[in-house]
């Protein structure tokens, strides 16, 4: 089994999109930050399940969609790499 590591700016992202929600709606955003927290656990045993980003190549970057978030992850030989999380209405 694959193991899927942080990278310092996914979790600043996760942060952040806590912050911003945690304004409107504490219980909420405690909910969503969980909820892409644990999405990657399915990446554990099924790494490829992105869409693949040809423009970052040679690097294997892909993409998953989760509801309205969208989550950047390199697959290496030993890991996943989770890059970054945004909302897919962000201007990225």
């Amino acid at each position: 089994m694959i193991r899927v590591k942080w990278t310092g700016k996914a979790l600043s992202d996760l942060t952040r999109v806590h912050d911003f929600l945690v304004t409107v709606n504490p219980q909420a955003a405690a909910r969503i930050a969980q909820w892409l927290a644990s999405a990657p656990a399915r990446l554990r045993d099924h790494p490829r399940l992105g869409e693949k980003l040809d423009e970052f190549e040679p690097c294997e970057v892909r993409r998953i969609v989760i509801g309205r978030y969208e989550m950047r992850y390199e697959v290496q030989a030993s890991a996943v790499y989770v890059l970054r999380i945004w909302r897919a209405r962000e201007d990225r």
